[in-house]
């Protein structure tokens, strides 16, 4: 198995996390690093046509991307332990909270749409991360509403044990920092993304852990 990563890339975060999790270790990782715009070089192309990260290719040359059907699939063919409820209500809400991420934030942050901003519309620095601070302002708000006010919140997003939720909501709250968005005003948000920084299959997926990775950002 090969798994195409970068070390500040937040979907290959949320792969690492769920390999870690299952216990898996790929038999290579290979850097594309997206500074340099290696995601667009024909060999990753051919890989991935979307020219964005993860992608993990299989022994037999499956090729997955998108870091959400990753961690699905990942839970069908190594179901313990579970990422996703049994219940299809309880899986619909998990769905749901790390869609809020997946979906609606972290697209509008990545660095084609930061470099696509920059080039086309000459959004200086400042502008970009106001951008970055908007949307994650906007994904924490949402997060601290639905978490602090279901009966379904438990230790985690979801009851007691850890989901793709958590793993994705740990993962805005990396990207909150990288854009100077603090927290601490979402206390619901804050103790899950603590409590999963005590994991260790989290703290090793954490990007400032990962080959290449500054000491801080």
């Amino acid at each position: 198995m090969k798994f195409f990563s970068f070390w500040r890339s937040l979907a290959a975060f949320r792969v690492r996390c769920a390999l870690n999790l299952k216990g898996i270790a790929p038999d290579e990782v290979i850097d594309i690093n997206l500074p340099q715009g290696r995601q667009r070089e024909d060999s990753f192309r051919k890989i991935n046509p979307m020219m964005a990260l993860p992608a993990l290719v299989e022994d037999d040359g499956n090729v997955l991307f998108e870091s959400l059907a990753i961690m699905e699939y990942l839970d069908e063919t190594h179901p313990e332990p579970p990422l996703l409820p049994k219940a299809p209500k309880a899986r619909a809400r998990v769905r749901a909270l790390a869609q809020i991420v997946a979906c609606d934030t972290h697209p509008l942050i990545v660095p084609r749409v930061r470099e696509y901003l920059e080039h086309e519309y000459r959004i200086d620095a400042a502008g970009l991360n106001a951008w970055g601070r908007h949307w994650h302002d906007m994904s924490l708000k949402a997060l601290e509403a639905l978490l602090s006010g279901s009966g379904e919140t438990g230790r985690y997003c979801q009851g007691d044990r850890i989901t793709v939720a958590d793993i994705c909501v740990a993962g805005n709250a990396i990207g909150a920092a990288y854009f100077k968005c603090d927290v601490a005003p979402y206390p619901t948000v804050k103790r899950i993304v603590d409590l999963c920084w005590q994991n260790d299959a989290f703290a090793r997926a954490h990007p400032l852990r990962q080959p290449g990775a500054p000491a801080s950002l």
